[in-house]
């Protein structure tokens, strides 16, 4: 099955977000209705983003971490892992993971000449069917500590409510002691700024992209499966370890954007 420039793809949708070029007009029009439904819908895709980098600096220059398997990793925008953690130590190992031809493409293309980054095509919520895979298996040394990314994927998963907790288990079960797991997640607030969530849910359902999930703290937390969270814990995205102080005051997407790091013991 090819590319289908009909249908819109989220890894399409969030390259659209942050301003790129790999996209069509009917990711664009995502964007267009996502926005409606909440103006700084933008603030997004740039604050998973800004977390992915300051998350990709951590590990590699503090935890001693020297492989990352990324999964649902989007297009190869500007600042992926592998340019973030190869700048630091360039030894470093990473497998990305998406289903999106399109994203595999050019991930495989533009990477043809890093003897360090692989790219495959798999479903992420089918966690065995990854972990199995015979470049997951071979490139990564499975008896050393491995960095998970599930950077704004969980989300996206269509079906029992439960289900990306066990899928999270399953993939933290097999990852080496020593192991650290990032992920990002758009929250259920839980108070004033309910309705905008639901109005961002209800574009999203009905929309092409057919559906997202936002989720509690405590469900959140629960995806870390008992996991040590490194401080400050489960925070918005903009207050993991921001470059600076906080001079502005949050935005609505801001405030409903969620992440963490944990480690393995």
């Amino acid at each position: 099955m090819g590319v289908d420039p009909n249908r819109a793809s989220v890894a399409r949708v969030y390259d659209a977000l942050l301003g790129g070029k790999d996209n069509y007009e009917v990711d664009r029009q995502v964007v267009r209705e996502l926005t409606a439904a909440m103006p700084d819908v933008v603030d997004l895709a740039v604050e998973n983003r800004a977390f992915l980098i300051r998350v990709c600096r951590f590990i590699a220059s503090q935890t001693g971490v020297l492989q990352y398997l990324d999964c649902g990793s989007g297009l190869p925008t500007a600042e992926n892992t592998h340019q973030v953690v190869q700048r630091i130590a360039p030894e470093s190992k990473v497998v990305y993971v998406d289903n999106d031809e399109l994203v595999v493409a050019h991930g495989r293309a533009l990477l043809e000449e890093n003897q360090f980054t692989r790219f495959i095509r798999g479903d992420i919520f089918d966690p065995r069917s990854i972990l199995d895979d015979e470049v997951v298996r071979g490139h990564l040394d499975w008896s050393e500590p491995i960095a998970l990314f599930q950077m704004a994927t969980l989300h996206h998963h269509k079906g029992e409510r439960h289900r990306p907790a066990e899928v999270m288990h399953e993939y933290i079960e097999a990852l080496p002691s020593g192991s650290y797991v990032a992920l990002t997640h758009i929250l259920d607030p839980e108070g004033e700024d309910t309705e905008a969530m639901r109005n961002l849910e209800e574009a999203v359902r009905t929309g092409s992209l057919g559906g997202a999930t936002a989720r509690t703290r405590a469900e959140i937390t629960e995806l870390f499966d008992n996991l040590e969270l490194v401080p400050p814990g489960l925070v918005e995205l903009v207050n993991w370890w921001p470059d600076g102080p906080r001079l502005k005051p949050l935005n609505v997407a801001q405030r409903l954007f969620a992440g963490g790091v944990a480690r393995k013991l």
